[in-house]
């Protein structure tokens, strides 16, 4: 858990809750939440045992999820955009166990485009060990553009509007 009185607590903005990652009312969800420090979107969290692959391994495919979610946060927070994951490339160091402390780190690389930016994730325990890192493309979205695609309804897009004119630090 965040130990640092600089950083900032991220507001959830999603209006059903459910997300799998960061959903709070998701039962088998990992419940995921983010802090910042204006440069670096963080979060602490341990993986259920039950999102495990094999012999107590946290699922690939669960991993990958987590370094996309602090990613998606670290775009909507600080480029302020609504996104769509484009490609993902994932490198694993070593195997990460369930129930471990974690830190998830999640920086922006670039902005590639207008429309499109790159994104950088770590998996760290506390030690400062890399379990896994990953670097994305994301598609910027605004709020109006999602609602036309169908990636948000009108309900999430007000939300989304009301977030994005409350102030940063």
């Amino acid at each position: 858990m965040p130990h640092d009185k600089t950083l900032r607590k991220l507001t959830n903005f999603d209006t059903d809750k459910q997300c799998f990652a960061c959903g709070p009312e998701n039962e088998a969800g990992l419940r995921m939440e983010f802090f910042t420090d204006g440069e670096t979107v963080y979060s602490w969290l341990k993986v259920p045992p039950h999102l495990c692959g094999w012999r107590q391994i946290v699922h690939g495919g669960i991993v990958t999820a987590i370094m996309d979610e602090v990613m998606s946060w670290t775009a909507h927070h600080l480029l302020r955009k609504i996104i769509l994951t484009k490609s993902i490339q994932v490198e694993f160091h070593r195997p990460l166990r369930v129930d471990r402390e974690i830190r998830v780190e999640g920086r922006i690389c670039s902005l590639t485009g207008e429309n499109e930016a790159e994104l950088e994730a770590t998996i760290l325990d506390a030690a400062d060990r890399a379990y896994a890192s990953a670097r994305a493309t994301f598609a910027l979205l605004t709020a109006r553009v999602a609602l036309r695609l169908g990636v948000i309804d009108d309900r999430l897009a007000e939300n989304f509007e009301q977030f994005l004119s409350t102030p940063t630090d």
